[in-house]
């Protein structure tokens, strides 16, 4: 990278990380819509971010996908523009905390002493749950929710193997898994039972959208079934059952 020396902020505009959300353009932030509307230059993520939420932006904005950018030149490009006054808007599908590489973007920025902030989006298990029209916390079932990946080309440290977290048999959203599914069945099916109900989310908040419904026993042969490789969100939960316990919350107004 270039630049080695450090930048003033006094006068600078941050370069803002904006989660675009899981791909309903109405689900962006207010913010990050704003943001979006004010922006120079997007340095966006390609296919994962629909082409409706890219129309927020100026007709004059200059649109940068970042699929064919090393690490490195994007970087560079980010604080080139940043030091010339133009805002730079990083636009991430989902939330910026999940899965999202941030943290090696904002540590070189830092080192070149770039402001930056952070915009959060939606994830796409909070969509997934607002279509499924449920809560993932159910009183006396389950209170916990647990954001997760299977093991794959990039490791999960051992204490956070599915074998392990399925142990708590919580609320469980396994994130950029479909290629590893059969595995991740096996690993979970040691601790939940076969019939704990799963949600296969494909594309939520596109218009291609699919949620099928199905159990843990079949997770696999279903997902395989339906071609899903990429752009899939897997929660396994007993909270999808229809029968819930009613929480302490309103037992003042009986």
């Amino acid at each position: 990278m270039r630049s080695s020396g450090k930048f003033s902020s006094k006068a600078m505009k941050p370069i803002y990380f904006v989660g675009a959300g899981p791909g309903d353009a109405e689900l962006i932030t207010v913010k990050g819509k704003n943001l979006l509307q004010q922006a120079d230059v997007v340095i966006y993520t390609n296919s994962l971010i629909p082409d409706q939420i890219l129309a927020y932006c100026r007709s004059s904005v200059e649109l940068i996908p970042s699929l064919d950018l090393s690490l490195e030149t994007m970087i560079e490009m980010m604080i080139t523009h940043a030091t010339n006054d133009r805002l730079v808007v990083r636009l991430h599908d989902g939330d910026p905390s999940l899965f999202s590489t941030i943290g090696e973007q904002i540590n070189l920025l830092n080192q070149a002493g770039i402001p930056i902030e952070v915009i959060p989006g939606v994830s796409a298990f909070q969509l997934a749950a607002a279509r499924l029209k449920t809560e993932l916390t159910v009183p006396e079932l389950v209170q916990t929710i647990i954001l997760t990946r299977a093991s794959g080309r990039t490791k999960v440290p051992e204490k956070e193997a599915l074998m392990e977290l399925a142990k708590h048999r919580a609320s469980l959203c396994l994130y950029l898994s479909a290629k590893h599914i059969h595995q991740a069945q096996l690993e979970l099916l040691e601790h939940y039972p076969q019939d704990t109900p799963v949600a296969i989310c494909y594309h939520l908040g596109w218009e291609d959208e699919i949620i099928k419904l199905t159990t843990l026993d079949c997770l696999a042969t279903v997902s395989c079934a339906m071609n899903l490789s990429r752009s899939v969100l897997y929660i396994i939960s007993p909270a999808l059952k229809q029968e819930q316990n009613r929480s302490q919350l309103y037992q003042q107004l009986q």
